[in-house]
């Protein structure tokens, strides 16, 4: 886990005191060097989660995009029983030049191609994608509404994750979720009649949620088994997914069938982002200063309702320490958090909109919601780049 404030500055002094790294006098005794038997009993913990009865029959498609993932991976999905695994063989190894992707993560566009070229010929039921150090995970479907496959959004499979962990494998805690991640898993999580948190954006926040049994943030991190990896953890969600779409096919259905099960319970929540990326890192300030001098009176036209600096603590957030932000709240549930990126050169815009489906609803009019949901998040977009001046 992480260190948070302030005592990650604390030993940040005491580091930077201490002087060059070869002047350190090391220890000759008090270290244990660590073997194979630590890997070994990590397998042992992770495929212990799936059901030992559940179905077994499915299709996957792995990679582990040029990382260290492949073996564990693999280990792990023969292990459970999960026997039909198809590695993406240019990606399996590996390499830290990345030679077939232009940057190594799982969510950028064409990452994936490789993996969904696969998945076709094989004709598999789900893409698992681990980022290089198989923190994150990642997953695509077939999408009967599109006709093709597509990646499940970070919240997308989140919420099916939290979904299933409390169905199917009688989870009962907090489900936890950082502040820009869809509020969907809430939902889910008050209707089970389990404690919703939202946290601060990162594991280090996440995994401190008091009696926290499962947590996520939209950017593909999930902690699936807070007792063994108090932090996001790929391989073990790997294993979930697989889980989730054995199940899905021996039910004969998918898992955007299932996300659609949800959005008829608890309505439906898209999520998308807005990231404006800057060469001069003073214009994040200066779009910030611009959104909160002049904050949008209304999101797709309903009316602005809330609009909490987040820098001075929200009533999301009530008692954890501010954060550099802005949340916007409109009359119509739509909601927007603004906030600079904490590891590039960015100013990223979260927006979420929320359709309620009225009871009884068929698939195809659940697919035109969601057509209809993205079409708003892009407007939204076109909006927020014109608050921020960057239209």
């Amino acid at each position: 886990m992480q260190i948070v404030p302030p005592s990650d500055g604390q030993i940040a002094a005491r580091i930077g005191a201490v002087g060059p790294v070869r002047g350190i006098p090391v220890a000759e005794a008090g270290w244990e060097l660590l073997d194979d038997q630590l890997h070994e009993r990590y397998l042992e913990a992770i495929c212990a989660l799936p059901d030992p009865n559940g179905p077994r029959e499915v299709r996957i498609v792995h990679t582990a995009m040029h990382g260290v993932g492949t073996r564990t991976a693999l280990a792990a999905l023969h292990r459970c029983g999960f026997t039909e695994v198809h590695t993406v063989a240019k990606q399996a190894d590996p390499d830290p030049d990345f030679p077939t992707v232009a940057f190594p993560n799982p969510e950028e566009p064409g990452a994936i191609d490789l993996a969904l070229e696969l998945a076709r010929t094989v004709e598999a039921d789900v893409v698992i994608a681990n980022d290089p150090d198989a923190d994150r995970c990642a997953a695509a479907v077939l999408d009967p509404h599109l006709g093709g496959w597509r990646m499940l959004t970070g919240d997308e499979l989140g919420v099916l994750l939290g979904d299933h962990l409390v169905r199917r494998h009688g989870y009962r805690g907090t489900l936890a979720r950082s502040i820009v991640s869809s509020r969907w898993l809430s939902r889910v999580a008050e209707d089970a009649g389990l404690e919703a948190a939202a946290t601060l954006t990162g594991f280090k926040w996440i995994a401190r949620a008091p009696g926290i049994v499962f947590g996520y943030e939209e950017a593909i991190g999930y902690c699936v088994l807070p007792e063994v990896v108090r932090d996001k953890d790929g391989l073990s969600t790997a294993l979930m997914v697989a889980e989730m779409a054995a199940e899905a096919r021996a039910a004969g259905t998918t898992l955007i069938d299932r996300l659609d099960e949800l959005a008829a319970t608890h309505g439906l929540f898209s999520t998308s982002q807005l990231s404006i990326r800057v060469d001069d890192l003073s214009l994040i300030g200066t779009m910030m200063e611009r959104l909160r001098a002049a904050p949008p009176t209304t999101l797709l036209g309903s009316a602005v309702v809330s609009n909490e600096d987040l820098s001075q603590g929200a009533v999301e957030t009530t008692g954890l320490p501010p954060t550099e932000g802005v949340l916007l709240l409109s009359e119509d549930d739509t909601r927007v958090v603004v906030r600079p990126s904490g590891t590039e050169p960015k100013l990223k815009c979260y927006l979420e909109v929320v359709a309620e489906i009225t009871e009884g609803s068929s698939p195809t009019q659940i697919g035109e919601i969601r057509r209809i949901a993205d079409e708003r998040l892009d407007a939204l977009k076109q909006e927020l780049r014109l608050v921020l001046g960057a239209a």
